[in-house]
């Protein structure tokens, strides 16, 4: 990336596009960038010519464009501040999805990476604490909705009830029991960490350069009619693979 040098706001938008694009096909056509962009043809050619200078595609007049290993380490370094960028906004400040990617797609070409990385931390955090997660998000916007009135009361008497009610989950269970699953059976919605990809060849490689390795949380976000494709969310960003690979794909399902 250091040849590359520093990329303008819109190369960054053309890097994105592609990316999009040709995680649902083997390449992307110009015509295909230049309708997911609403851009005219000229300004995707003169974009295409400056990102193939700068060594990020692989392009050559009236033919597919792809991404090279830089370009696409670039492409996903952008797909991913976009996506924190928007699910801190959905899922932590309780913003409207449309609003929250309009934002996330103006912020994501100038914010400093000390600043996006304590955006992954508080995520991280919120997620994972006790005191935070889903709840403590919905009493948020329960407090924004009030209008900013203390509601820290009515908070505190919700989950000390709760707290009363309550039973240890992990009552009666081995701590050294894993449920195992593999990829393709996850319902929609549900998350759960890789744990293992037993694909070999060409297609072993293409997953683990998408970013599905070991130890990654994915969340399973669409499944069509017939169970084929899968939409996934990993890493921050958004993909798509076929039900064979997902099934080579071996997970633990997470609460």
């Amino acid at each position: 990336m250091s040849e590359a040098g520093v990329l303008t706001a819109s190369l960054e938008d053309y890097l994105e596009a592609i990316f999009h694009i040709t995680v649902e096909k083997p390449a992307a056509r110009p015509k295909d960038i230049a309708g997911r962009l609403k851009v005219t043809n000229a300004s995707v050619t003169g974009a295409l010519r400056s990102l193939s200078e700068k060594g990020l595609i692989n392009y050559a007049p009236y033919d597919d464009v792809t991404l090279t290993p830089d370009g696409l380490e670039a492409a996903r370094d952008v797909v991913n501040r976009h996506q924190i960028l928007r699910d801190v906004f959905v899922n932590i400040l309780a913003v409207d999805e449309k609003t929250a990617d309009e934002a996330a797609c103006k912020m994501e070409h100038c914010i400093p990476k000390v600043i996006m990385d304590r955006f992954i931390q508080f995520a991280r955090f919120v997620e994972a604490c006790p005191r935070g997660g889903s709840k403590w998000i919905q009493g948020f916007g329960y407090h924004c909705d009030e209008g900013g009135r203390d509601t820290c009361d009515r908070c505190m008497a919700l989950a000390l009830e709760e707290f009363r009610s309550c039973k240890p989950s992990m009552e009666g269970k081995s701590p050294m029991s894993i449920t195992t699953a593999k990829l393709g059976g996850i319902p929609k919605g549900q998350r759960a960490k890789v744990l293992k990809v037993s694909a070999k060849g060409a297609t072993g490689k293409r997953i683990v350069e998408m970013g599905v390795t070991p130890g990654s949380i994915v969340e399973v976000e669409r499944i069509a009619p017939l169970g084929d494709p899968i939409d996934i969310r990993i890493r921050g960003y958004h993909l798509t693979l076929r039900r064979e690979e997902a099934d080579n794909i071996e997970v633990e399902p997470l609460a």
